[in-house]
Order: structure tokens, then C-alpha cells, then sequence
């Protein structure tokens, strides 16, 4: 008699384990919520232009650096401009290719806070 209580039993609980989460209905519309993503998405575009305008911004202080170090004449200063420009050089292209990904990614994409504005140590 056990043995068939716990088939019943377990008849009953396996579609339901099965079966899974009934669908969720969609939220209806709600305006701040509209509100909000319209924001979310104008700050997006802000960001974006901004980190468009640094990154020009970089390059022509990086081509400036270029330009400089041909003038140069001491090898050991030559080689720390060097060192420099390769530094900055490799870091604006990670920020280009940052920019790139989140202007694929589009608005409303989970994206990191702002930085703090004060100077690191």
C-alpha cells in the first residue's frame, strides 16, 4: 500500500516539476517608467558624445607627443617619450574600442557608474 501511495504521489509531482513557470504576462504600460527609460537613454547618448570628444581630444595630444619626439635628441629622453607615448597610446585605443562596444550595445544596457572625480594617490 505504501508503494502505491508514493507512485500516486510522485504521478502528481513530476508534471509539475516538469511543467516549469507559467508565463509571465507583460507589465502593463507605465508612464514613469517610460519616463525613466527615456532618460536612461538621453544620458546614454551624453556619455557617449562625451567619451567620443575625450577620445578625439587624446588622439590629437597623441599625435602632438609624436610630433615631439622627433625633435629629440638625448637617446634616454627619446626612450622615456617613447615609453610615454606607447602608454598613451595603448589607452586610447582600449578606450576606442570601449566606445565602439557600448555605442553597439545601445541605451538601456547595464553600464558601470560613473568614475569618482577625485585624484587617485
Amino acid at each position: 500500500m505504501k508503494m502505491k501511495t508514493f507512485l500516486i504521489a510522485l504521478m502528481l509531482t513530476i508534471p509539475q516539476l516538469l511543467g516549469g513557470q507559467t508565463p509571465q504576462t507583460p507589465a502593463p504600460y507605465n508612464p514613469a517608467r517610460a519616463e525613466h527609460h527615456q532618460h536612461i537613454m538621453e544620458m546614454h547618448q551624453q556619455e557617449m558624445e562625451a567619451m567620443k570628444a575625450d577620445v578625439t581630444k587624446m588622439k590629437a595630444s597623441l599625435n602632438a607627443m609624436k610630433a615631439h619626439l622627433l625633435t629629440i635628441k638625448d637617446v634616454n629622453e627619446m626612450a622615456r617619450w617613447q615609453d610615454n607615448i606607447d602608454m598613451w597610446e595603448t589607452l586610447i585605443n582600449h578606450m576606442d574600442r570601449m566606445q565602439k562596444q557600448m555605442e553597439s550595445m545601445g541605451p538601456g544596457t547595464a553600464m558601470p557608474a560613473p568614475a569618482s572625480t577625485t585624484k587617485a594617490e
